[in-house]
């Protein structure tokens, strides 16, 4: 067990003694923490006292703190820092874990005891009987209620469906990291900026240096040569293995995996009485159904489709106007957009970056929380970490009490999954003393090399400070029961807080004050900061189809039953996205047999919908701030603070959201800010 035998860790603010940690010392200690948590449900369940709030829920709330010690350190490495043999273990203790979670929920006597809790009896507290509410909520959906046959199915499902989500995860990442396009000879790099041959280098280095630069999958180098690269056949290389991860026909190939991920799920849904998993999903969020869903992703695909037409024109225009007679492939778009955008706007993305250094936008982030929330942030220096490019911050109150730690990681390699995300080494709770959270952002933007400044685009901006929205909601979490802290909330809500956070982002006195030039600390130009400003619902077409077609093909995967007859996963895409009239030149923002979003685990299965779900409520939230005529308004700040980002799951998330905006929102303010409003 190694560090994992100790109670507590002797650290600066109890962090993972990293360097101490061995991948040898993660199954004793998960075996250890399975067996005690094992015996404290047994103890719960089996107490001879009456039922009570204290002996029972109380009780499941302080139970497993060794097994959440191990699997949050675990887990967070398994993403961002893991290697080969973290990735056997996550093979072997993924079931296991799930075997575990099953043992729990389907357990009759632990069930009959929750059922015989009597909320009025003992005049609980609206915290507690959230609390509980939450607990019967999840055995009932867990199939407590179930006939042992059926509960043993679920047990078997449950342990399955584990397998099949890591097999994707390390599928995917496989396929990511084998993938290098090489760019030998000058003209293989016709057209890239100074900063995309830089980071170039810089990951060419990183993968061994036996090229001079290479273009790997990660999101922060192939985005930027598809818009940048004069070489057409380059980016058409780069960009099918991009879309063609998970879907190569050998070893890592996905779509055997999500046909089986869909059937299971299918099934799931049906023995617990649901008609579809989308269904079953969707009962338990603000949406309510997919009905409400499906009537969102349409009231806003159909106007974007009629904007992605007019886009799509004027860049086959400007093909032709270059002399070419080629049709505008999903390769070109990219490219040929970022031209259109320095004609309509005078605007580049490489002047932009200048003024766009990652630690200015860190600074950025750390500003506007001060001045929303008065929190303050100190780096620190000499405290554990699993990789060398790891920071960390105190974060305190603006009373100087403190509020937890943060971490930042943010650069891609080989060892981390794609994308960008917020997770927990520890949440916050009060029921085990006074527990701060140790928050982490994990991105992947392309590291700069040695002495020069990682410049980042405005959408890696945006993902920056999207992902802080997520760690402030975890930070600011201010409840007592670790079920309903930080980001415990329902999936349609939970990117509220993080999509809110952007809009801070694009203000002009955000900018003004953090956007300046990474050489000179000069401010950007103000007629730099209008063309920004003005161009920023430029290619809304694209975008929205992009993330939409995504949206709408996960929840008609989920309302189908597809895949109990085997589902051809290539073929059911093409079906689906031909019904919707998918723009040819336009590929989902993520396919199905790399979508790790819904197939990595159940977290946004049927649910991808809720990033735009969340987006009517932070575009009519945000209007709220302008209403006031103070961006940083502090009336409203403090409402957000204590309805929103420190309310964990304390209310349902319509309560919620009226408490802090006095009403539920439109969605008016949603296609106004993507410029689809008629």
């Amino acid at each position: 067990m190694g560090p994992f035998a100790e109670t507590a860790w002797a650290t600066p603010h109890g962090l993972p003694p990293f360097e101490r940690i061995t991948p040898a010392h993660y199954l004793p200690a998960f075996e250890a923490a399975l067996a005690s948590h094992s015996a404290e449900i047994a103890a719960i369940a089996g107490e001879s006292a009456p039922a009570t709030f204290a002996n029972t829920v109380e009780a499941l709330e302080r139970a497993g703190q060794a097994l959440d010690r191990v699997a949050s350190v675990f887990f967070n490495l398994s993403g961002s820092h893991t290697n080969a043999e973290l990735q056997a273990v996550e093979r072997t203790i993924t079931p296991r874990l799930a075997r575990h979670g099953s043992a729990i929920y389907l357990n009759a006597d632990l069930w009959a005891r929750i059922s015989a809790v009597d909320a009025e009896a003992e005049g609980l507290g609206p915290e507690q009987a959230r609390v509980l509410d939450r607990y019967r909520t999840r055995f009932r959906r867990s199939g407590a209620d179930l006939a042992p046959e059926a509960k043993a199915r679920m047990a078997e499902i449950a342990a399955r469906m584990a397998e099949l989500g890591t097999s994707f995860s390390q599928n995917l990442l496989a396929d990511e990291g084998a993938f290098a396009l090489p760019l030998e000879a000058e003209d293989d790099l016709a057209g890239l900026p100074p900063f995309l041959r830089s980071a170039a280098a810089a990951a060419a280095q990183e993968r061994g240096g036996d090229h001079g630069h290479v273009i790997t999958l990660s999101r922060s180098l192939i985005e930027p040569f598809l818009v940048f690269s004069t070489r057409r056949d380059l980016r058409e290389k780069a960009y099918e293995a991009w879309i063609r991860r998970g879907e190569n026909g050998g070893e890592t190939d996905n779509r055997g995996l999500i046909a089986e991920i869909v059937s299971l799920r299918a099934e799931r849904a049906r023995l617990l009485g649901y008609e579809s998993f989308a269904h079953f999903k969707l009962s338990d969020t603000m949406a309510g159904s997919p009905d409400r869903a499906m009537d969102l992703l349409r009231n806003v695909w159909t106007p974007a489709h009629h904007r992605a037409a007019a886009e799509r024109d004027r860049l086959q225009a400007l093909i032709q106007a270059e002399g070419h007679n080629f049709a505008l492939a999903r390769h070109d778009w990219r490219h040929y957009a970022e031209k259109l955008r320095r004609a309509e706007h005078d605007l580049d993305a490489s002047e932009i970056k200048a003024y766009l250094p990652l630690d200015g936008v860190i600074a950025a982030a750390f500003d506007t929380a001060t001045r929303l929330f008065g929190l303050r942030f100190a780096e620190l220096s000499d405290v554990p970490r699993y990789h060398p490019d790891v920071r960390a911050w105190a974060v305190h109150d603006a009373d100087g009490s403190e509020i937890g730690l943060f971490l930042g990681d943010y650069f891609a390699r080989a060892s981390k999954r794609s994308g960008a995300w917020m997770s927990a080494f520890r949440s916050q709770e009060r029921l085990a003393g006074d527990v701060k959270p140790i928050i982490v952002n994990v991105m992947n933007f392309a590291k700069a090399p040695d002495g020069e400044a990682t410049l980042l685009s405005f959408d890696d901006a945006r993902t920056l400070f999207h992902e802080f929205g997520h760690a402030l909601h975890g930070l600011l979490s201010d409840v007592t029961y670790p079920l309903l802290a930080g980001t415990a909330v329902a999936g349609d809500f939970v990117e509220l807080p993080s999509q809110l956070y952007e809009h801070w982002l694009e203000q002009p006195e955000v900018l003004r004050a953090h956007a300046r030039h990474h050489r000179t600390g000069e401010p950007m130009p103000e007629d730099l900061l209008a063309r920004l400003l003005a161009a920023r619902t430029f290619n809304q077409g694209f975008a929205t189809i992009e993330y939409t077609s995504s949206a709408i093909v996960d929840m008609t995967l989920h309302l189908s039953s597809a895949g109990e007859e085997g589902l051809d996963v290539t073929a059911f895409e093409t079906d689906a996205l031909r019904r919707i009239a998918m723009p040819t030149e336009i590929a989902m923002r993520h396919r199905t047999p790399h979508f790790a979003h819904i197939f990595s685990g159940d977290g946004y299965a049927a649910g991808y919908y809720s990033y735009l779900w969340s987006e009517v409520l932070d575009a009519d939230a945000f209007d709220a701030f302008r209403e006031a005529g103070d961006i940083f308004h502090p009336e409203t700040a403090a409402r957000l603070r204590k309805y929103v980002y420190g309310a964990g799951n304390l209310r349902d998330p319509g309560e919620a959201y009226t408490a802090f905006r006095g009403r539920l929102p439109s969605i008016d303010p949603l296609l106004r800010q993507r410029g689809l409003a008629a």
